[in-house]
């Protein structure tokens, strides 16, 4: 008699079937995955709205099954907090790159914290503009090559990274900021959990939150999908280590919820 095989893992109901637009090797569409597992398990779908960036993100709209917006180059903060101002009881999140939050996003961002706007910010850190050709990002390691660094970023002429989280977790209207990385499956599997704690903070009421993560651009980065793994972990994990940088408050209240 033939078993009987069980499903032990299927397609976020909160997913949508189109097929990706990503490169090869590309950590997207794990974050993405994330994003809707978090979703159906807080079965928050259908009152849930996503803000799409300006970069390779600009498309995210096309693979979750929520209402989405796009929004102009780095106004995803503002126009999410127009959204959740109008729509207080709707679950509302951005999902943003490197390029868009943390070059002309900036003030867009910090001042969204500032405020302590309840929505969530997905951020996903490739350290590199991927959809325009590969260019120096503010994120973009010191020595690291691109189309616009081509002997490597040089930190006398154009200035050190921006380390996002670090920066924004001194601003008292950030509730939760964290750091993560999709590198390999223990790695993922936090990045899951700090995505949950995210989206819980805002159902709480509790004010700005935000999950930076490390992701791979092999394509941009001139690597094997392998190889560029092995840089998030080796490098640039290096440069911007994962961790908490502001959740005890936001967390306590969880706790006692």
């Amino acid at each position: 008699m033939t078993e009987e095989l069980k499903i032990v893992y299927e397609r976020p109901h909160a997913l949508t079937e189109a097929i990706t637009h990503y490169c090869p090797g590309c950590t997207h569409g794990i974050i993405h995955r994330l994003v809707a597992e978090v979703m159906d398990e807080m079965g928050i779908t259908e009152r849930t709205i996503g803000v799409a960036s300006v970069g390779c993100s600009v498309f995210s709209y096309n693979y979750f099954n929520c209402d989405f917006a796009s929004a102009a180059h780095g106004r995803a903060p503002a126009m999410a907090t127009g959204i959740k101002r109008v729509h207080p009881e709707r679950m509302v999140f951005t999902y943003q790159g490197d390029g868009d939050l943390a070059a002309i996003g900036t003030a867009e961002i910090i001042h969204a914290a500032a405020r302590g706007e309840n929505i969530t910010v997905i951020f996903v850190n490739n350290a590199i503009y991927g959809m325009t050709g590969g260019q120096m990002a503010p994120t973009s390691l010191p020595g690291m090559k691109t189309t616009s660094s081509t002997r490597g970023r040089d930190t006398k002429t154009t200035g050190f990274p921006l380390k996002m989280s670090e920066m924004l977790a001194t601003i008292e209207g950030a509730s939760y900021v964290v750091r993560r990385s999709v590198h390999d499956p223990g790695h993922i599997n936090r990045t899951r959990k700090a995505i949950r704690t995210a989206f819980e903070i805002q159902q709480k009421g509790l004010g700005f939150s935000i999950v930076e993560i490390l992701s791979a651009c092999p394509v941009n980065w001139g690597m094997t999908p392998t190889d560029a793994l092995h840089y998030v972990e080796h490098d640039m994990v290096n440069y911007f280590p994962l961790g908490d940088f502001k959740v005890a408050d936001a967390v306590k209240t969880l706790s006692r919820g």
